[in-house]
């Protein structure tokens, strides 16, 4: 009898997936990825599909690792519109690329807040300072929560400060995390050593005058060319590093409104094909690939079912 489909819900993806296991599969596959992109990952841009009359999108981000012995394909949904329901809804079918049987198919709520985080831990690990004491989030959403998860597990901040337009949501986040709730964002970053945007604002929020030399930032929430968060002045003067080049130059709001200069892949730097500087304002535009939902994936299914 032919093994069925194992189905995996956002809570039993919770159950089985942490930061403390999903971070170094996720840094050697960035490295692989820059390396080997085109021979062993062949992962194709994102498809994005729009529903106009709802003002909706269906974003499809397929991918194959030879490494991993799978094809994952992940299918998004981003419905902003929506009052009951989040505006956002993922699953990630997974084949076997043996032979091409369906493994699986995961919720990619849960596993595209992780691997997003996961991704930014990664990038501030080796381009802010080495020991950075004052975190700024600017956002409470969803990223903004995953992202503090992500960042706290990994570094001693001695200060987290949180802002966002949604003053109920972050005085709730204030009250869940120790965040200090900030009146400005000037207010927020003016001391960070760290910020992450995470609005999925369409104006920029954060201006150059507000952030001191030697700052990293981590640009989250500008994965469309219609959004954009950071100033496009900040972008010019930073050294922007990205996940993949031609997608960024395609997707990235920040790029599309500042035709700042990429000098590199976070794969790139993590494999010392690319320099990194500490002592200099760095961004990272994080966008999402296909591959960091198929890895992740497959350690979902792995840890469930003890197989792959």
């Amino acid at each position: 009898m032919a093994e069925a489909v194992r189905f995996v819900s956002a809570e039993e993806v919770r159950k089985v997936l942490t930061y403390q296991h999903l971070i170094p599969v996720l840094e050697d596959t960035l490295k692989q990825y820059s390396v080997t992109k085109n021979v062993k990952i062949i992962q194709p841009c994102k498809t994005l599909i729009e529903v106009k009359e709802n003002n909706g999108l269906c974003l499809i981000m397929p991918c194959y690792s030879a490494a991993d012995n799978i094809i994952a394909t992940k299918l998004v949904t981003v419905f902003p519109q929506n009052k009951d329901i989040p505006s956002h809804d993922a699953a990630i079918v997974v084949f076997s690329s043996t032979n091409g049987k369906l493994l699986s198919v995961i919720d990619g709520t849960v596993i595209t807040a992780m691997r997003t985080a996961a991704v930014t831990v990664i990038a501030t690990k080796y381009l802010s300072v080495p020991e950075p004491k004052v975190l700024a989030i600017i956002g409470s959403g969803v990223q903004a929560r995953s992202h503090f998860a992500a960042l706290t597990t990994s570094f001693t901040f001695s200060q987290v400060n949180v802002w966002s337009r949604n003053k109920a949501n972050a005085r709730m986040f204030g009250d869940d995390t120790g965040a200090k709730v900030c009146g400005t964002i000037e207010e927020a970053v003016k001391d960070a050593d760290v910020i992450v945007t995470a609005t999925g604002s369409k104006q920029p929020l954060l201006m150059k005058d507000w952030v001191k030399a030697g700052t990293h930032i981590n640009a989250v929430g500008a994965p469309l060319g219609e959004c954009q968060e950071v100033d496009s002045e900040l972008t010019r003067s930073s050294i922007v590093y990205v996940e993949d080049y031609e997608m960024a130059h395609k997707y990235s709001g920040e790029l599309g409104a500042s035709k700042a200069e990429v000098f590199g892949e976070i794969g790139e730097v993590i494999g010392g094909q690319k320099q990194n500087f500490r002592n200099k304002n760095t961004m990272f535009i994080s966008l999402g690939m296909a591959i960091e939902d198929c890895v992740s994936a497959k350690l979902v299914y792995k840890n469930i079912t003890n197989n792959l």
